[in-house]
């Protein structure tokens, strides 16, 4: 069994516990005092309420066959009713247009890429051309450092929905406090930065240098912590706030530490992406899988926070009280500090235990492989 077969072995392992441990902690966070709360999903096409009383819907299923590991969401800056997304690891430098019907309208291939465990992207817009920029970040590290460098690639947005191979300009980025797992990133539409955000117990929101060099390794610095096992984040399109998806809720911020509100989401079986709809009003979200669904998910009124006069070049570190929303807990404690998502500590420490439990039999085979 080689390097990769034992990372194989370490991912069913970790899907094995989140089958366990999710239906535990979607209802530990339902039951009365734990300041949580789920939706109601009718299933396939079916709806449910949010917080604020607005539906949550099924928006599509992703009808094309090759979409089975949908890892990351970005909505087209440019084009009315598209959606990009890519398969996890497992697949190659490659990801799809793809309509509010669910059918792919075209399949585009990074030049100059590679593809070892890609786990989001993004989409901004370049303010000297007005043109859509896509970002894919091959940032997944399942042993926690043993990468040397993480890559993100950069590509101008298709013009037309045509299969084609574009090119990729790649960046290469270390963590300053040592290597680490990943699933999120986000660019900031005011500003430019992009952001990577870990997948840990206790996660962080890193933010890359204000400008990238392509030949040199770029450093990111923690800004900020992030909730429990991240999986996705987005900024909202007018760059006033940002979200940060997790396999059992999302986090709605002003700013790294600036927590506004906590936000249910739909029941998904992984729960792995996350973005916004072109006018800020809404999330979207999705899991991976064949056929898998995207749910799009309205934001309560009070948990859209408004854009500042004069935005900030880096993210700022004041504190500001969390606005209250109807349904969601206050979230005031948990300011500046770690961010539990409002996940149960029973289930922080029953994950936490599938957790050490999968790296002991890992290691097991590693030596027996040795």
């Amino acid at each position: 069994m080689g390097s990769r077969s034992v990372v194989g072995v370490a991912r069913v392992l970790i899907a094995f516990g989140l089958v366990v441990i999710s239906p535990v902690a979607a209802s530990a966070a339902a039951a009365p005092g734990t300041g949580g709360t789920v939706h109601g999903v009718a299933g396939a096409g079916g709806e449910g309420k949010g917080a604020s009383g607005a539906k949550e819907r099924l928006l599509f299923r992703f009808k094309d066959s090759r979409i089975s590991e949908s890892s990351g969401l970005a909505v087209s800056p440019t084009h009315k009713d598209v959606v990009y997304t890519h398969n996890d690891s497992g697949s190659g430098p490659q990801f799809f247009a793809v309509g509010t019907d669910g059918r792919t309208l075209a399949a585009f291939t990074l030049a100059g890429a590679a593809a070892r465990d890609w786990e989001a992207m993004a989409a901004s817009v370049d303010p000297a051309t007005g043109a859509g920029v896509l970002w894919f970040a091959d940032i997944g590290d399942n042993l926690n450092g043993a990468w040397p460098d993480y890559s993100i690639y950069k590509v101008t947005e298709p013009k037309t929905m045509r299969d084609a191979t574009i090119q990729a300009t790649r960046y290469r980025f270390k963590y300053k406090d040592g290597g680490r797992n990943a699933e999120g990133i986000m660019v900031n539409p005011v500003t430019g930065r992009l952001y990577v955000i870990s997948k840990e117990f206790a996660g962080s929101i890193y933010a890359a240098p204000a400008k990238l060099r392509t030949d040199k390794v770029n450093v990111l610095r923690r800004v900020g912590p992030a909730p429990i096992m991240s999986t996705d984040a987005a900024y909202a399109p007018d760059g006033s706030s940002f979200v940060i998806r997790t396999y059992l809720s999302a986090s709605l911020y002003r700013a790294p530490g600036e927590l506004i509100s906590r936000l249910s989401m739909p029941s998904l079986q992984q729960a792995e992406s996350i973005t916004y709809t072109r006018d800020g009003r809404s999330l979207l979200t999705g899991t991976e899988g064949a056929n898998s669904p995207v749910y799009e998910v309205p934001l309560p009124a009070a948990a859209v926070a408004r854009p500042a006069a004069k935005p900030p070049a880096t993210p700022s570190r004041a504190s500001v009280a969390p606005s209250r929303v109807a349904g969601v807990p206050d979230a005031s404690s948990d300011a500046g500090g770690g961010d539990d998502s409002g996940v149960p500590a029973g289930v922080i420490a029953l994950w936490l235990g599938v957790a050490l439990g999968a790296t002991g039999i890992i290691a097991v085979i590693a030596r027996r492989v040795s």
